[in-house]
Formats: structure tokens, sequence, C-alpha cells
């Protein structure tokens, strides 16, 4: 019987791990997984590092050395990071070539604290990409009005870049026209878009975790049955959107010049409602030209009874009615996407000042 991630691999949708560590590329668990076909690319972020080298052995002779030698713990941290993920690109590449350069990714952050800043988060892309110099490498840039232009001006220079943070469709809307826009700079330029990539990742589990609590503030028979379907049914609706956009007539020059779409990539998979199925943001949405980027208890959850079936385009007409039913009952679905990138900024920035204060 074929394994559910060759099955996924079939269907068209690539799983990535939402995690890095020293100790997982020097134990060689990295390398096992690329070559089980079990991870085809990997996320960061500042949570993720700070766990890392707060905790991991891997980390302590080095932080050391740079704590006699660098006096700027972002630079500290920047160095150890940038390592890892030169060393996981590589890999990943493997992935990278077999794929054309559709896969095989691995997203490192820039400063959170530079969300609102799109010439600062530019300059920081720059730099990033630069340092890390990998062709598999996206730059990972929130999806703030300011990160959009920055995004845009990445994609128009030929930086590779994961938008991170979206909660809604108007938030995607807008990235994607960052990115087209971005192609049709670097076309009208003379550059090469066929080796810009660029995800736009929803975070899925959060959403709920917003909306459950309007719901049950709400406390109504309708509300009651819209509980756990919110994040589902905007991905649903935003695969439809993505569809429309990229094969639309706006981007089909751009496509036979050899420009890739932008995937949507579910990020934040984790079920946080112990009583929701612990694949709620999996199993739904899996289709072609996706990734999902799981953290390691839902890729186990996935590999022990996870089931691989075309599940993307299934129950749209169920998701529309769904949102609509939200919108009734007066939930904003862009307001609370817009009060949900606001706190998942500062949630990173919380998380980027502990993990300065870790290699302090």
């Amino acid at each position: 019987m074929a394994s559910p991630f060759a099955s996924l691999r079939q269907i068209g949708q690539s799983i990535w791990l939402d995690n890095l560590s020293r100790g997982m590329l020097q134990s060689g668990e990295l390398r096992r997984l690329v070559e089980a076909g079990e991870a085809t690319g990997i996320t960061t972020n500042p949570a993720i590092f700070k766990n890392a080298m707060s905790t991991g052995a891997a980390y302590q002779s080095e932080l050391a050395t740079l704590r006699a030698s660098q006096p700027d713990p972002e630079r500290r941290y920047e160095q150890m990071a940038i390592a890892d993920v030169q060393n996981a690109c590589d890999a990943m590449r493997p992935v990278f070539d077999a794929t054309g350069g559709d896969d095989g990714y691995v997203s490192l952050e820039v400063s959170p604290l530079l969300a609102y800043d799109a010439e600062a988060t530019l300059a920081a892309a720059r730099r990033l990409r630069a340092a890390v110099a990998r062709d598999n490498v996206l730059i990972k840039i929130p999806g703030t009005v300011e990160g959009a232009e920055a995004f845009r001006r990445c994609i128009a220079e030929g930086i590779s870049v994961n938008v991170t943070l979206l909660f809604s469709i108007g938030q995607m809307d807008r990235i994607f026209d960052a990115y087209i826009s971005g192609l049709e700079a670097r076309k009208a330029a003379g550059g090469d878009v066929s080796k810009v990539k660029a995800v736009a990742s929803f975070f899925m589990s959060r959403i709920d975790s917003l909306l459950d609590k309007r719901l049950d503030a709400i406390g109504t028979a309708e509300a009651a049955p819209l509980k756990g379907r919110s994040a589902v049914s905007i991905g649903k609706i935003a695969y439809q959107r993505y569809l429309s956009v990229f094969n639309g007539p706006r981007f089909a020059a751009l496509r036979a010049a050899g420009a890739r779409p932008q995937y949507l990539l579910w990020a934040s998979t984790s079920t946080k409602n112990p009583a929701y199925n612990d694949l709620l943001y999996v199993e739904p949405l899996i289709g072609p030209q996706t990734i999902n980027t799981v953290p390691d208890i839902t890729l186990a959850a996935f590999r022990d009874h996870g089931k691989a079936a075309l599940t993307i385009g299934d129950g749209v007409p169920q998701a529309e009615a769904a949102l609509a039913a939200l919108e009734r009952l007066g939930i904003d679905l862009e307001a609370a996407g817009t009060q949900l990138q606001t706190e998942g900024v500062k949630l990173f920035e919380e998380a980027y000042a502990a993990l300065l204060a870790a290699v302090s």
C-alpha cells in the first residue's frame, strides 16, 4: 500500500516540516525525512529557533564563541540560523533539482520588528538572501500592507519569498496582486521570471481559535454548528480564488514567460482544540499546487493515520455558505483577519525578543 506521503505527491501537494534545529541536521533526521519523501521543504520562525537555540546542546560551543566575539545578539542569532538554513537548503537540494525548482525550499524570516517598514524589510531580505546564498531559500516576509510592498519589490529583484501571517481572502488578494506586479516589473526590465518562487502562507488554526470564541459568545443555534469550520472554509475559497487568479488573463503572459504561480501554503496546521480531529487542517485541504507545513506532531499523525485524497474542491458551496453565515452573525472576516495579523506580528515580536534574550 502506498504511503500517504506518496499519494500526496501524486495529487500535487507538498508536505513541509515546520521545524528546524542543528540537532536534526547533525543526527541525520532531516535527511531521513527527505529520503523517505515525508518532507520536501522547511519553514522556520523566531519561536522555532528560540526553542532550538535555547535548549539544543549543538549550539552551545558556537554560542560561547560568539558571545566573546560578536556583541550584537541579533547578529549572533543570524549567524547560527543562517548556517542551519544553508545546511537545510543543501539537504533539500535534491528535491529542488528533481522538481525543477518547484519544491525543496527552506524559509528564513526577516525580523518581525520590521513588519511595518517596507524599506527595512526589503533591505533585510536582500541581506539574508545574500548571506544564505542558496537558490532554494525563501525569505519570509509578513503579509502586512508594508510587507506586501517589500514583497513586490523582492519579486521584481528576483528574491524568492514566503509571505506569512495571512488570515483572510482580502489579505491574500493583496499578496497575489503584489506578486504579479513584481513579476510584471521584472519582466519589463528584462529579468528572468522563471527563477522566482513565492508562496502565500495562511495560518489556519488561529482563525478557528478566534472565531470559535466569537461563536461561543453569540451562542445561538445558528452559531454552534459553525465552530471549527471557519479556517477550512476560508482555505477552500482561497484555493478557488488562487485558481481564478493564476489561470486568468493577467497572469497568462507571465506564465508564457516561465513564471510560476504563487502556491498557497497552509500553516499553523496543528489542531489547537483537542475536541477537533488532529488532521483537521490537513486532510480537507489537499490539492494540487498547495503546500502544508506541519510540526513534528502533525507529521507523525499523518504518517500514522492520514488519508491522502483530493479534497480541496469538495464542499465549496458549503464553505461559501459557512462564510456567509458568519457574516450574517456579525462576524466581519476581513476585520478578524486584520486582528489576527496584528496579533500574529506581536507574537512573533515576543518570540524574537525571547530568542535574542536566549543568545545574549
